[in-house]
Order: C-alpha cells, then structure tokens, then sequence
C-alpha cells in the first residue's frame, strides 16, 4: 500500500509546483532577501528548538521548497533534505544559491534513500507541517530518522494537531465536529500548494481532474506518540499550540514533538 500511496503522492508533488512557490514566495532572488534578513523567524515555531544550529549537521526530512533548509545554512548548519519532489528541489536549490549557501538535497523517497546518505551522524532530524499523514506505516518512517541520528541527537516533528485534521470543521468563526477522529481511511485531496498555482482559480472542474490528488492517512495523537516512543526515541516535550487567530481559540491547531534518540 505504502508504494501505492507514495506513487500518487509524488505525480502529485510534480506539477508545477515550482511555479507554485513563485507565486507564493516570489522567485528565489526576491524570496532570498526575505530569508537572509531573517533567517531565524522563517523557522516559524521550531525557532524555538533550533536555536544552536552552528556547525549542526541536520536532516530535514520532506523538505519540500527548502525554506527552512536554507536558513538554518544560514544560520550556520549543514543541511540535507529528503524529498520525492525534483520541482521542489530545483526551487530550494536555486534558493540556497540566491542566498549564498549550500544545502544537500537528495531527491528521494524517504523510505527508500540511498544507503550512502544514512551516516548515522546526524545531530537533527526534523519534519513540519503536513509530512506524516504522507506515510502508512509510521514506524517505517521513524526507522529512517533513527538511522539518520546520532545517539543522543534530536528528532523534532511540528505538525497540525488531529484535533483539526480529523475532527472539527471550521468556517469563519464556526467550529462543527463533522469528522471521525479514529478513521484510518486513505482520504484524496488536493496537493498542499495547489492553490497557490497561478490560473486555478479560472480551471473548470473538469479541468482540474487532470491534476493528481494527494493520498493521505491521518494519524491520532495516540498513533503518533507511541510509533515515536516505539523507535528507539525519548520523548522529551509534547507540546500543544492553539491558532494565533482569535477565532480559533481554545483548539489546538498545531504540535510538536522533540525527543531524543537513546
């Protein structure tokens, strides 16, 4: 199934999403004076645990357009990512160079990257938003940040807390418990950055079913928590975020996970 699933995942991640990032973040000259300004504050809330990333050498697992890959180089790392998607590859990378850094960005399967690239010396290895439901075996996952680490090292995981992804359906200001919390269906949806490809919006219906859909099997906090503590991992923070809208106060949005491998 994971090969299934990892398969559409991968079409889907290839079209057209360097374009994509463009539009998002403008081309990589423009978006890397906004990085090199600051390159700490584009670490969003892992900022908090990469502090000390001076002469680091860190993994960032699903990387995707290398924004944060290029600004812990910034901040003195090395830096590798892992990811399936070689449109999100050339927008790192011409990023990295813009910004006058260099990153290492292995264009692969997570669960299938080249042994020579598992050193096992890793001092971090992190994922964020939206990575895990990617995976139909988390274990599998969480083998492979394992084998990156060195013993001691740390494995960082931000990502949108269940509670939203699974359970409550929010519009405006209105909040509905519409969804099954304990689901462990394989759900289709657009990819991530589709909506930020420039001309959507003008796409019939019709037309947008030429586009491959995402795969993803969302995971209870339950689910996460122990496929971490079951891979060699100490887990050492858990920590819950609420949204910084004052709608959405009260549900938790987003988590982070740091932990230690033993």
């Amino acid at each position: 199934m994971q090969e299934e699933h990892t398969k559409a995942n991968e079409i889907a991640w290839n079209q057209m999403a360097y374009e994509a990032w463009v539009y998002r973040f403008g081309n990589p000259k423009e978006a890397s004076k906004k990085v090199m300004s600051d390159p700490s504050s584009r670490l969003g809330t892992l900022s908090k645990y990469l502090k000390d990333v001076n002469n680091k050498k860190i993994a960032n697992l699903l990387g995707s357009n290398g924004t944060k890959a290029v600004s812990l180089a910034l901040m003195g790392a090395t830096v590798s990512v892992v990811d399936f998607s070689f449109e999100n590859s050339r927008y790192a990378l011409d990023l990295a160079r813009e910004s006058n850094v260099k990153i290492n960005y292995i264009v692969s399967d997570v669960l299938k990257m080249p042994e020579e690239e598992i050193t096992g010396d890793y001092d971090i290895v992190f994922c964020e938003l939206g990575i895990l439901h990617y995976f139909t075996d988390l274990n599998r996952f969480f083998e492979v940040a394992a084998k990156l680490l060195r013993k001691g090292g740390t494995f960082l995981i931000e990502d949108f807390h269940p509670i939203s992804t699974k359970l409550i359906t929010t519009k405006g200001k209105k909040h509905k418990v519409t969804g099954d919390y304990f689901s462990t269906e394989i759900e289709e949806t657009d990819v991530a950055y589709m909506k930020f490809v420039p001309g959507m919006e003008y796409l019939t219906e019709e037309e947008k079913k030429g586009f491959q859909k995402a795969h993803l099997r969302k995971w209870t906090i339950g689910e996460i928590i122990t496929a971490v503590a079951n891979n060699g991992f100490y887990i050492k923070v858990f920590d819950e975020l609420e949204s910084p809208k004052p709608e959405d106060k009260g549900i938790p949005k987003l988590f982070i996970i740091s932990s230690e491998k033993l």
